[in-house]
């Protein structure tokens, strides 16, 4: 099982028996049957007919549509596996203020550790590459969590770690690429655009599930209510980061995987972009790194991060109910 992406503009996806199919003009572009797709990610001007919606739909697979540059614009989804009771109790679990409080807390420090992880980790590797500063201050906001009695000051603490954290990240960035620190809406720069693009394709992931396990994804506990943001998908999102935006971010630069000449600057506007090509070559190994096997921490099994952010849904649906406490994902990297 994996996900599509459909990239060539002017395409069309179509449905043949129990097949998906690409075309363009009168080339196939791709012929796969739906039992091995996941999701379908649609960029820019890729068309598609009602049949092959709703063949991936009976297939309980869902689809997202994105600009050409990899903005998220919406979704598609089936209502055949909707479950009321899990999205009754997670509503009354948004009136419960120490319930909320818990999980944010635990949504913070999962995403602090993991980032402490990645440079912990790199220094190790790197020692002329001085990050001692950043590591001791990211410690010591990790330690102030416990006493943060609300979401705004755990939001403080989060802030104060992200900030130290990016500005180690820059110094991790080998060879030609520099980055001053984090920025959005447009990236103004090939790293801030690949990490822009790896939260993105997360944030779609974990939303497309969550809908698909019977949350509500806009209802979230640690991110405020915001119309049109699924705020859940950006709490879970927050453990991810680091084990896989960031780290396949270092990985394609400093592996010089992309090169400069793999981006090019919006003629209309602010913001730099992957070239189609290096759009593909990013899905790729995208997905050979979110498909990678690894032992999970907790059970000893082997698991893939893909399969990480099902465990995780999983473990939030048993914190709803009573059942047990939520414990964030952690990478051991």
């Amino acid at each position: 099982m994996a996900n599509l992406y459909l990239t060539e503009q002017g395409s069309v996806l179509k449905k043949t028996g129990d097949r998906i199919i690409v075309q363009k003009e009168d080339e196939v572009l791709l012929d796969v049957p739906c039992n091995k797709i996941e999701a379908v990610l649609i960029f820019g001007n890729v068309q598609f007919t009602t049949q092959a919606v709703h063949e991936l739909f009976e297939n309980g697979i869902e689809m997202a549509i994105l600009t050409r540059t990899g903005r998220l614009i919406g979704q598609l989804t089936s209502p055949a596996t909707k479950n009321i009771e899990l999205r009754v109790q997670q509503f009354k679990k948004y009136e419960d203020e120490t319930f909320k409080l818990n999980f944010s807390k635990s949504i913070v420090q999962g995403k602090i550790t993991n980032s402490l992880q990645m440079l912990r980790s790199f220094y190790y590797n790197h020692p002329e590459i001085n990050l001692k500063e950043e590591i001791a201050a990211i410690e010591k906001a990790f330690l102030e969590i416990p006493g943060k009695a609300t979401s705004e000051e755990l939001n403080g603490v989060e802030g104060i770690a992200a900030r130290y954290y990016f500005s180690g990240f820059g110094k991790m960035i080998l060879g030609e690429f520099g980055f001053n620190g984090r920025k959005k809406y447009p990236a103004p720069d090939p790293v801030n655009g690949l990490l822009s693009l790896g939260y993105t394709m997360i944030f779609n992931e974990i939303s497309s599930l969550l809908d698909g396990m019977g949350f509500d994804p806009y209802l979230g506990y640690f991110h405020k209510i915001e119309y049109g943001r699924a705020s859940l998908a950006s709490d879970l999102q927050e453990e991810f980061r680091a084990p896989l935006a960031d780290r396949l971010t270092l990985k394609l630069i400093n592996n010089r995987v992309l090169k400069k000449d793999d981006f090019y600057k919006n003629p209309k506007g602010e913001g730099v972009y992957l070239t189609r090509e290096a759009m593909k070559r990013y899905f790729a190994e995208y997905e050979d790194f979110t498909n990678h096997e690894f032992i999970h921490p907790e059970t000893k099994e082997k698991t893939t991060l893909r399969k990480c952010f099902r465990i995780q849904i999983e473990k939030l649906a048993s914190f709803i109910k009573g059942e047990k406490e939520y414990q964030p994902f952690l990478l051991d990297i």
